[in-house]
């Protein structure tokens, strides 16, 4: 039976795509850009009717941006989501889809815990305002996620997953995470011979980052494994600065040039690193791409995609 790939144009769910199509795997991408927007639910039910008999949905769809973006559009960002996510479940309890895989941002965490994050502390406290909208909207699927199991019987797999990054990423100034971000000012920089460039925030913030090919990785194992309820974090279970992971991107880059940190920018919150025992456990695997290896991968990816 076909998967239903949706946000299959996107950057996660392009990476699906690619892989998928690879394998030779049988898939119904749905996006946007294809014709399908998911906040209309004729728009979504119509997808369902065209192709009977879906059994897996890997949910890769998101309107969502880095932390500028989401001080600057939390209304419209919990909107979008939460049409999406109600009418997924609901269509896919009508048509009968088997499970649902379902990554959520590990912004979803607390904003105050200070050691690696375990799924048992998820709902230990509120979460940070910059991501308030985004987190709370998607850690609402979950509630629903758990809601249609206990009624219904639709399994959902959920993965808490960093900040995704890796070739295809978003590369702007409004939609970008840190790391997009940086990469783009730095090689813009070292290309056009700047003698500095300024990093948003004050650099101590601690961050985790999971390379896009193993987020892919991880929904396609997900589709696969005994169906348990509870959230499963992936990661590789460590993290940098964004101080060091400007340094690490300015090496990658060849810059050559000053980082100024500018504290009068959001940080958000302090510490984004997570336990990835039960990751152990469940898949047998755990995301192996190292930052470095990673990053030389995107520098050289943006390097060669780069509009500017």
């Amino acid at each position: 039976m076909p998967l239903l790939l949706l946000g299959a144009t996107g950057f996660l769910g392009g990476r699906i795509a690619r892989r998928l199509t690879a394998d030779g795997v049988v898939f119904v991408p749905v996006s946007r850009s294809l014709g399908t927007d998911l906040r209309d639910p004729a728009q979504f039910r119509a997808v369902f009717e065209a192709h009977p008999g879906i059994d897996v949905v890997l949910h890769a769809a998101a309107f969502v941006g880095g932390i500028r973006f989401g001080l600057a559009h939390p209304g419209e960002i919990y909107h979008h989501n939460a049409l999406m996510n109600a009418h997924l479940f609901e269509l896919a309890r009508e048509f009968g889809v088997r499970r649902i895989v379902n990554p959520i941002s590990n912004c979803s965490y607390p904003r105050d815990l200070d050691r690696a994050f375990r799924e048992e502390a998820w709902w230990d406290g509120p979460l940070d305002e910059s991501v308030l909208a985004y987190g709370f909207v998607r850690k609402a699927s979950y509630v629903q996620s758990w809601a249609y199991h206990r009624q219904y019987g639709l399994e959902t797999i959920t993965l808490l997953v960093p900040n995704m990054y890796g070739p295809g990423d978003h590369f702007d100034e409004v939609r970008s995470h840190a790391l997009g971000a940086l990469v783009m000012r730095i090689a813009r920089a070292e290309r056009l011979g700047q003698p500095e460039v300024v990093v948003w925030g004050s650099g101590r913030p601690v961050r985790e980052w999971l390379y896009v090919d193993d987020g892919v990785e991880a929904m396609l194992r997900a589709a696969a494994v005994p169906h348990t309820p509870d959230p499963i974090n992936i990661g590789i279970g460590s993290g940098v600065s964004i101080r060091e992971l400007a340094e690490m991107i300015r090496d990658a880059v060849g810059y050559r040039g000053r980082l100024a940190f500018d504290p009068s920018q959001p940080d958000g919150a302090p510490y984004k690193v997570m336990d990835v025992e039960r990751c152990d456990a469940v898949f047998g695997w755990r995301p192996r791409t190292a930052l470095a290896e990673g990053l030389a991968e995107t520098v050289r990816w943006y390097r060669e995609h780069a509009r500017e």
